[in-house]
């Protein structure tokens, strides 16, 4: 559970990004000269925190904090931050940018991914402002809807090009919509089958690479949990996943550059996707209890890393220790 110091020490650090346009990555693809334009103009809603995704998905703290402790002076602020960058004309300006041409492979999975997960939480702390956004919602959705059927293999990085971590926060993202997106869960966990059923013995001793922060393995793990009932995802799980006592803690060697900073966000992220994993098995499973041990290191190491000394790794590792903490 998240304590309030840290609720407010991370809505600030996502405070501090989603308002603040440089140093700014941008994944862009220019049509002419008029596509020559400063963050701010080109993606009006989503143009802090250094990249889109991080925007987005900084954008999910404030509101996800702002639902956990609605009394606060942080959550005010957070709700005064989110109705003034999710309005009908910035959210009109971000889909013309997504139809713009040759962008049909904008920010897909994991940016996408994580503007459902977004969606989702607003319909829950700020349906007004869930309205506002349906129709940028609707594009992501039928994006996804389009690009899986033709996916012929997964990607299995450790960064943002990894299929089954965002297939995870879209299924999750489609369970929690109350308007119904059972035609998506259903596309994600076919398409899940057909990636991840039949894999064996994850290379988790080859892990990590050196700019990775998702675990391939683990978050292949974390999705099929997700779509397999616990009998099946145990059996599975021993097949796939039968040494994963061979991982070891991340250690970043500099947290002021971009990609080595990811190193910190793999400690968070194999944090909670081993509880989840855990959690996913049979209650008298006897990996559950090694599966949490193994959790535990990670997540006293990744939670020590967010402190926004640099903003390599400040204007996103909030968001990942939100996620652990708030489950």
């Amino acid at each position: 559970m998240i304590r309030e110091a840290d609720a407010e020490r991370f809505a600030r650090l996502a405070f501090e990004c989603v308002q603040r346009e440089y140093p700014n990555k941008i994944a862009h693809v220019l049509n002419s000269d008029f596509d020559v334009l400063p963050p701010r103009r080109l993606t009006p809603a989503f143009y802090g925190c250094y990249d889109w995704h991080s925007a987005v998905h900084g954008h999910w703290v404030l509101a996800r904090l702002a639902r956990l402790f609605p009394d606060t002076g942080f959550a005010a602020d957070a709700r005064a931050v989110l109705a003034r960058n999710l309005t009908p004309q910035n959210i009109a300006a971000e889909i013309a940018y997504l139809n713009g041409g040759g962008r049909a492979a904008f920010e897909r999975p994991y940016g996408l991914a994580w503007l459902l997960t977004l969606a989702a939480e607003l319909r829950l702390s700020a349906p007004e402002l869930a309205e506002i956004l349906e129709p940028l919602e609707q594009c992501v959705v039928e994006r996804f809807e389009q690009w899986l059927p033709k996916l012929a293999h997964p990607v299995r990085s450790g960064e943002h090009g990894n299929t089954a971590f965002a297939l995870g926060l879209v299924m999750d993202a489609a369970s929690m919509d109350a308007s119904g997106r059972e035609e998506l869960r259903s596309l994600v966990a076919a398409r899940a089958r057909d990636f991840y059923l039949a894999d064996r013995d994850a290379p988790i001793a080859y892990e990590p690479s050196g700019e990775d922060f998702l675990s391939p393995s683990l978050a292949e793990a974390d999705l099929m949990r997700r779509v397999l009932a616990r009998e099946e995802f145990a059996g599975w799980l021993a097949t796939f996943l039968p040494n994963f006592e061979a991982i070891r803690l991340a250690i970043s060697p500099d947290r002021s550059d971009p990609k080595f900073s990811h190193l910190d966000g793999l400690n968070l992220s194999r944090a909670w996707m081993l509880e989840k994993i855990a959690r996913g098995l049979p209650d008298d499973d006897l990996r559950r209890p090694a599966l949490l041990a193994l959790a535990e290191p990670h997540r006293d190491a990744g939670l020590a890393a967010v402190t926004g000394e640099y903003y390599a790794g400040g204007h996103w590792l909030g968001t990942f220790a939100v996620y652990l903490l708030t489950d």
